[in-house]
């Protein structure tokens, strides 16, 4: 949820503003939801400037282009002027002309759309023979809306004439010197008001204890116009839909919308459209409360919220055609289904260019109803977010009237007939005995203490006959019990200046869960390696199956996904890491590891129609963006990592080629060529993979030129330690080691495997402790014979090697 502070400023008598982002991102963490992102908007404007087009003439050399001299009030030193002291533009926009008042991006500053991207700062250059200092902007361009036809068109309308000078800095112009807070909504579902700006600005008053009054346009009774036409409605279904308040406008003119809403509407994630269907999305990132506009010249005779019939089927909005589940909320006419409640719209009913009447809607539907449809249905839209927190009824008149005047300020539209509305009963108060605060949060407040606290977020307090009596304002539908007033007294007060006691209870030991404890270990292991954990989500998208050489057909797909870039199970965990790399690589991380120890499902390790096999894994991902030194560097990264973590648990690993035919999952992304099948010396059975990327793996991911890594299965490393007989301690040496680099001269047919399982052999029938690792193959271009280094460490437990002893045995290792 995303929390504009210049915004809820706009509520507020009180400066919201005291704190400093530290402190503010603080309180918020601690009192309201954890902070996910903090986004400077101002600074993403920094050196933009307001300048007016004093001269636009046709560019000589490009039909298309036009030169424009702008001043920008000299505002910007270090750009080339003409004598008359302005700067030459060359611009490509239709509606550039003389007199207009633009956004201009000089030399040397990035244009805001890219800052959160790939940054692009633009410089002073030659186009067609002629120089342009910098560019004119679009909304595009400016990260305001998708707009991109034509250059933003400032008006005085919008700003007032003190804001639209040139030379002005254009982040003062529509509260763009904002800062954007991104709060994780997670924390706070059972709070429908702050699904909207007007109670997220409350919150940040009442945490830091300032007194808040809420506009009067949403507190006071509404009075509606009378008006000659009626609009007639009927609810079929009072239970599922608590209220329906639907109103007609005629004169209505659909176009763009003024700069400062849609500049509101991008910045709290929602995307502009028209200024019909942007006012009642302004409206419900207000205060939480959807709306919905139709075009009342595709709606035949009077509105009807009712239950689907069995089989109707109904286009929305986004052009998909659903089959109506009965128990679903349909808004239909008299012929047809022309929206599903709470939901999304219909496209039969969809407001256009051409539209002159429009029906608005502010109803409240069944919270669970709207859940169960956005599941069944696989919508997930922002007022499905907003009406499965439980929306208040009694808002919807406010919220309704203020949408009113919007409209006919921004599209000419008038009341056109009566105000249909169904009402609801109000909330019943609750009591409070403010002992029963202190005994159940340890604090020592008083009456007074606790009205405050309350007052503060407009959640009145009267002395009562038992202790204080609490009356939750309309937006408040979690408060409910006096458990709910004393958690919010708590919350606001700060759960962080609760006094701090140990509860008295005997402990007892947990049995050890082996499976927990080895995914534990796994962890430690892994990153005193250096490598990173990371948790990706179960569910993917089915590219990235596809990018990964996967099947997405192997995959289970989810009838109800949390999004439609999550509708299938993983298969294995890899493609979910290789999908992490070009972004780390990107934000200026050369070189580095990723793992995740996690859950994956399959088809091919399942039997059809039982229940998905759970399969425990652990993928490690290796990435250098330096150009390798030696072929095949990348495998044996990834593979020391694998051995090194395995010797740790004391397990001994045995590779293997890849065949032709060990097609599998976990197998997909890997080049057969340039990887081995893991197994261990204990089970003697295939884990996993290790290796390098195919290379339409690799290209499909941007992966970086040195990239391996692998897979395997947690449960086969239970089993194999499970079999293992030998502790592997040894005590720590007394003497001192040595350590050497030997070369083997081998034939060039012959694998490393057998080499190293040769020289491991000898070492393993000597007396010596022994460490064995490799260093590096080399294979000279068109010879049959190859070098193969090894780095040993030698000790004993009884005594100090000697130069003689050390020799003999280093040369017989040498003589393979």
């Amino acid at each position: 949820m995303k929390l504009s502070l210049n915004i809820c400023q706009e509520f507020s008598s009180v400066d919201l503003k005291t704190l400093s982002k530290d402190q503010l991102i603080e309180k918020i963490n601690q009192q309201i939801g954890a902070t996910e992102e903090v986004i400077d908007l101002g600074a993403q404007y920094q050196g933009v400037l307001v300048a007016k087009i004093v001269s636009c003439e046709k560019h000589p050399d490009a039909d298309k282009l036009s030169l424009c001299k702008i001043d920008d009030g000299g505002a910007n030193k270090q750009v080339a002027r003409d004598a008359s002291g302005y700067v030459q533009v060359v611009c490509g926009a239709p509606n550039a002309r003389e007199g207009l008042i633009v956004a201009w991006i000089p030399p040397g500053v990035v244009v805001p759309s890219t800052v959160n991207k790939d940054p692009l700062t633009l410089e002073a250059r030659e186009i067609r023979g002629q120089v342009s200092g910098g560019m004119l902007a679009s909304e595009s361009e400016l990260d305001i809306s998708g707009e991109h036809t034509g250059l933003l068109e400032i008006n005085a309308s919008d700003e007032g004439e003190e804001l639209i000078h040139p030379g002005t800095e254009f982040k003062k112009l529509y509260g763009l010197d904002d800062l954007v807070f991104d709060v994780e909504n997670k924390m706070f579902t059972h709070r429908p008001d702050l699904f909207g700006q007007l109670g997220l600005a409350r919150e940040l008053a009442g945490i830091q204890g300032l007194k808040f009054n809420s506009p009067t346009w949403y507190t006071e009774n509404v009075k509606f116009k009378d008006a000659e036409n009626s609009l007639v409605v009927e609810n079929q279904i009072p239970k599922l839909c608590a209220r329906y308040m639907a109103v007609a406008l005629d004169g209505i003119k659909v176009g763009p919308s003024p700069t400062w809403l849609k500049s509101n509407l991008h910045r709290l994630g929602i995307r502009p459209i028209n200024n019909v269907v942007d006012i009642t999305n302004y409206m419900m990132i207000l205060t939480g409360q959807p709306m919905h506009a139709f075009d009342a010249d595709k709606i035949s005779g009077k509105i009807i919220i009712r239950n689907p019939k069995k089989g109707e089927k109904m286009t929305l909005l986004d052009g998909k055609e659903i089959t109506l589940d009965t128990g679903s909320i349909l808004i239909a006419d008299e012929q047809k289904p022309i929206a599903l409640g709470g939901v999304m719209g219909a496209k039969n009913s969809e407001v256009s260019k051409s539209t002159t009447r429009i029906i608005v809607e502010c109803a409240n539907f069944d919270m669970f109803n709207i859940r169960r449809s956005s599941m069944h249905y696989g919508i997930f839209s922002d007022s499905v977010t907003r009406f499965t927190k439980g929306q208040s009824p009694r808002q919807c008149a406010a919220v309704l009237s203020q949408s009113l005047g919007l409209f006919e300020q921004l599209t000419g539209g008038k009341q056109a007939s009566d105000i249909c509305d169904e009402y609801v009963v109000p909330a019943k108060p609750a009591n409070i005995d403010v002992k029963l605060v202190n005994e159940s949060l340890g604090t020592d407040l008083s009456d007074t203490d606790v009205a405050t606290i309350l007052n503060n977020v407009e959640i009145n307090v009267a002395a009562g006959g038992r202790g204080q009596q609490v009356q939750p304002p309309f937006w408040r539908t979690d408060l409910e019990i006096y458990q709910d007033i004393i958690e919010e007294v708590g919350r606001l007060y700060g759960f962080n200046k609760l006094p701090k006691s140990l509860p008295s209870r005997t402990t007892t030991p947990p049995i050890t869960n082996k499976e927990v404890e080895l995914k534990k270990n796994l962890r430690q292991a892994l990153a005193s390696f250096g490598a990173n954990e990371v948790l990706t989500y179960n569910f993917v998208h089915g590219n990235l199956l596809t990018k990964a050489g996967q099947t997405p057909e192997n995959s289970y797909k989810l009838r109800n996904a949390l999004s439609p870039d999550l509708e299938y199970y993983r298969q294995t965990i890899t493609p979910s890491l290789l999908d992490k790399v070009h972004p780390n690589i990107k934000s200026g991380h050369d070189e580095f590891a990723l793992f995740e120890i996690g859950k994956s499902h399959n088809k091919v390790h399942s039997k059809k129609d039982e229940v998905p096999q759970e399969l425990d894994m652990l993928a490690m991902v290796y990435a250098n963006k330096k150009p390798a030194k030696t072929d095949g560097s990348a495998y044996f990264q990834a593979r020391n990592y694998l051995d090194q973590l395995m010797a740790s648990f004391g397990l001994t690993l045995e590779y293997k080629t890849v065949g032709d035919d060990m097609i599998f999952p976990v197998t997909a992304p890997f080049d057969f060529k340039r990887s081995a099948l893991v197994t261990t010396k204990e089970t003697k059975t295939f884990i996993g993979i290790v290796g390098e990327y195919k290379q339409e793996v690799a290209n499909g991911f941007k992966l970086p030129d040195v990239s391996a890594g692998f897979e395997i299965g947690t449960a086969h490393i239970l089993e194999a330690l499970g079999k293992k007989t030998d502790s592997g301690y040894k005590p720590l040496g007394r003497y001192p080691s040595t350590t050497q680099d030997i070369t083997t001269n081998v034939a060039g047919g012959i694998s490393y495997r057998e080499v190293f399982e040769t020289i491991n052999a000898k070492l393993t029938a000597s007396d010596y402790d022994y460490q064995i690792s490799l260093v590096g193959i080399y294979q000279p271009n068109k010879t049959s014979q190859k070098n193969i280094t090894f780095k040993i460490t030698l000790s004993r437990p009884d005594r100090t090697l000697t130069t003689e002893e050390v020799n003999i045995l280093t040369q017989s290792l040498v003589d393979y």
